[in-house]
């Protein structure tokens, strides 16, 4: 058991309704599993299950914890700061995969 740290500006859904509310609403929670760190405070990008940026969230709560069921989850509450334009997306988008998404060298 260990905490692994989100320090690197990236904020990554793997559920798509999670994100849309996000998107629909204005804040959302994101469901991880493993024990995580997230900088409560910090903006960073939001990222669709395709990989693709979306828009500019900040932090608002991180709570990581040991569930009934054994697990090892975190859950992180966000706020929409803004959606980003389709140029904002598209250079986010190709300097995420080639620094956190593309293929390990």
């Amino acid at each position: 058991m260990g905490f692994q740290t989100e320090f690197n500006s990236v904020c990554k859904f793997k559920n798509e309704q999670e994100l849309f509310d996000l998107l629909e609403y204005g804040r959302g929670k994101m469901r991880k599993e493993g024990l995580r760190v997230f900088p409560t405070g910090q903006k960073v990008i939001a990222y669709s299950p395709d990989n693709k940026a979306v828009a500019i969230v900040k932090i608002t709560a991180c709570v990581a914890e040991i569930n009934f069921n054994g697990e090892e989850v975190t859950a992180v509450e966000l706020d929409l700061v803004r959606s980003l334009t389709d140029e904002e997306s598209a250079i986010q988008t190709a300097l995420a995969y080639e620094m956190f998404f593309g293929e390990a060298k």
